[in-house]
């Protein structure tokens, strides 16, 4: 199969090399009179040039020597033969020959020197991004299998009767390692996805409320130590959104001010719709009325009460495996990197901005909203 492809695009760029040359040179034939056939040298010269830099060696090595024999035969006098009247035209049209070919050669050879150096390139940074996540990885995944395997080991000890207390307290910590390990493994997948490039949503009508409540529930261990604020704006519409993508962007991002806050502080987090043009369909059966509008915006923002990003920084939070110098140890540096993939995977935006009092996520998504109005029609 590649041989079949390779074989279809040299041929394809013998004929467009071929069909340049041709072109150039007729181009050419109907203005020799005011160009002179040395100057169409330096023309032909100049396509072969270029073609050398966009096609194969084979394709440019036969526009050379097309252009060199059409050079000789229509324009080098006598012309409309093959026959060369003075010495000095026919080292001009060695010359030509020579050059054209060297060039051919020299432009591929350098091409394929820059292929290398670009596979070199990107092997170091694959090799690079290996490194780093074995070392991210090392600590995050060895913590809790440690943890579920020295608190199993402690409930299957039959020499010695385990206190009920000391039990769920074992039975908690499984819980919370078998939570966190499943988080990272859920992060790596989902890295996965968006490097893949066959990140697909599955919209379907999402109740923002529930999908806030649901994740703040998710956390709750988490948050133990802080008081979540939830703002949702009344009223808010049913928006078409890929549910499981936009709980894992909040999840993220209030798992990561969790991390990065002070205990006993607040995180809050708004949402919002942002409208343009509003209409109303027409009633249903039971007399209920029906809103929607053309263009909506959700607008989604996470704020805590921590240090925030170094200015120089920021650019570079949403980086794949980036965290920031001198911050506790934890995490893979995944987490703001798969929210921002999720989010474009929505055609939507992410910023991330400080405030006086920490840092400020904004999500803004543009989508498709439902509005159920329980009016009856007077």
């Amino acid at each position: 199969m590649f041989r079949n492809l390779s074989t279809s695009r040299i041929s394809t760029q013998l004929l467009l090399s071929l069909g340049v040359v041709i072109t150039l040179s007729a181009t050419c034939y109907f203005f020799q009179e005011h160009l002179g056939y040395k100057v169409v040298a330096f023309i032909l010269l100049l396509c072969i040039s270029v073609l050398a830099t966009l096609f194969d060696i084979l394709p440019v090595l036969l526009a050379a020597t097309a252009s060199a024999l059409l050079w000789n035969f229509f324009f080098i006098p006598p012309r409309y033969t093959f026959h060369i009247g003075s010495a000095e035209d026919g080292f001009l049209f060695f010359m030509y020959f020579i050059i054209a070919s060297i060039n051919a050669v020299l432009t591929n050879r350098i091409r394929h020197a820059e292929k290398r150096a670009r596979r070199e390139e990107e092997k170091a940074k694959t090799v690079k991004l290996y490194n780093t996540l074995l070392n991210s990885l090392s600590h995050e995944l060895k913590t809790p299998i440690a943890a579920i395997i020295s608190a199993a080991d402690n409930l299957m000890i039959r020499e010695r009767k385990i206190p009920f207390t000391d039990q769920q307290e074992l039975a908690t910590n499984i819980s919370v390692a078998a939570l966190r390990l499943n988080q990272q493994v859920e992060n790596l997948l989902s890295m996965s996805r968006i490097e893949s490039g066959f990140l697909r949503p599955r919209q379907d009508w999402c109740d923002i409320n529930e999908l806030i409540y649901g994740v703040i529930k998710r956390l709750d261990s988490q948050l133990a130590g802080h008081k979540p604020v939830i703002r949702i704006e009344d009223s808010l519409p049913l928006y078409k959104l890929d549910y499981g993508l936009m709980e894992q962007v909040i999840y993220n991002l209030m798992y990561n001010a969790v991390l990065y806050t002070p205990p006993y502080t607040d995180i809050l987090i708004c949402a919002r719709n942002k409208a343009d043009r509003v209409f109303f369909l027409e009633p249903d059966k039971e007399g209920q009325s029906q809103m929607k509008t053309e263009r909506n915006i959700l607008i989604l923002t996470i704020e805590d009460q921590g240090p925030g990003f170094p200015p120089a920084e920021i650019e570079r939070a949403f980086e794949k495996f980036y965290r920031i110098e001198h911050t506790k140890k934890g995490g893979t540096g995944l987490g703001l990197s798969i929210v921002k993939g999720f989010v474009e995977a929505h055609d939507g935006k992410i910023t991330l901005e400080n405030i006086p009092h920490g840092a400020r996520f904004t999500i803004e998504i543009p989508a498709e909203v439902s509005y159920i109005n329980n009016l009856k029609n007077e």
